[in-house]
């Protein structure tokens, strides 16, 4: 007699109920660490970006010129009435962050500094032609750093930089550049091409204090959403506004796209920036923010 063996019928429910258990839970499970993957990815991408922008945003704030710090409103074309300074940037318009920056990269020198931060004038040179002399500064090679430093097919040299006397009473509307008919606190340099000292163009100083300190600067810096892309934040630098230059006359690189959000603040001289990112694929969005002193 040959047997034949096989599942019962109740055996068969069974099996087929906890298949579907499994199917259930066993799907929801997968779909549940597939989406939490996912946003794992999306958060650690987010972040990694916004915080790069942040910390080049700051890297380049810790040299600024505190009192050249403004506000400026990219939707207005007129650039004698567009910006603001800090304290007085209440409304958000003003969302382009722009600053004259210090020549931090040729104040450091390999054994000493390359310009000394220190100034005065040269007494054997006859009134109206003032050379004001800075020892041990050597302007050849900073002529050298400022041509390594600027963006390819840029003509920038030490001759278009300017110095700003620490301690003197500038006012940021009228100091810097930023308004084209105003420009009392930094003065522009006409090398005379020596290793020791310069010709500053306002050559009789007449009516200007000279202060024996002194910082060097020959690009200011100015980050923002760009007006043509709402959604990308950009750097623009290597450009002069003690001649006349606006930001948008300088070059662009971008930091970060697909920028939900970009504003500051501010406390006395210190600045707290923010960037949010956002993601293209779902409403995922980020923060980073940093306090520059």
């Amino acid at each position: 007699m040959i047997r034949r063996y096989a599942f019962t019928m109740i055996e068969l429910i069974f099996v087929i109920v906890v298949m579907g258990i499994l199917a259930k839970f066993g799907t929801e499970f997968l779909v549940q660490a597939y989406n939490g993957f996912i946003a794992s990815k999306i958060n650690n991408e987010l972040q990694s970006k916004s915080e790069a922008a942040v910390e080049q945003i700051a890297a380049r704030l810790q040299y600024r010129i505190k009192a050249s710090v403004i506000g400026r409103d990219p939707s207005n074309s007129n650039f004698h009435t567009n910006f603001k300074a800090l304290t007085d940037t209440t409304d958000q318009k003003y969302s382009i962050l722009e600053w004259i920056s210090v020549a931090h990269d040729s104040f450091r020198g390999t054994t000493k500094p390359l310009w000394s931060g220190i100034i005065d004038i040269d007494p054997s040179i006859a009134l109206g032609t003032k050379i004001l002399v800075s020892p041990e500064t050597n302007t050849t090679v900073i002529n050298n750093i400022i041509k390594d430093l600027r963006p390819s097919g840029s003509t920038t040299t030490f001759n278009n930089a300017a110095i700003y006397f620490i301690g003197s009473n500038s006012n940021v509307y009228t100091g810097f550049g930023w308004d084209t008919n105003n420009n009392d606190a930094l003065y522009p340099i006409d090398a005379n091409n020596t290793n020791t000292s310069w010709l500053v163009a306002d050559n009789n100083f007449s009516g200007v204090d000279v202060y024996e300190y002194y910082q060097l600067t020959w690009t200011a810096y100015a980050v923002g959403i760009d007006n043509n892309d709402p959604t990308t934040l950009k750097l623009w630098y290597d450009y002069q506004p003690w001649e006349g230059e606006k930001y948008t006359d300088g070059t662009s690189v971008t930091l970060m796209e697909n920028v939900s959000t970009f504003q500051y603040n501010t406390v006395g001289s210190i600045l707290k920036i923010q960037v949010c990112a956002a993601s293209t694929i779902g409403a995922y969005s980020l923060c980073k923010e940093k306090t520059v002193y």
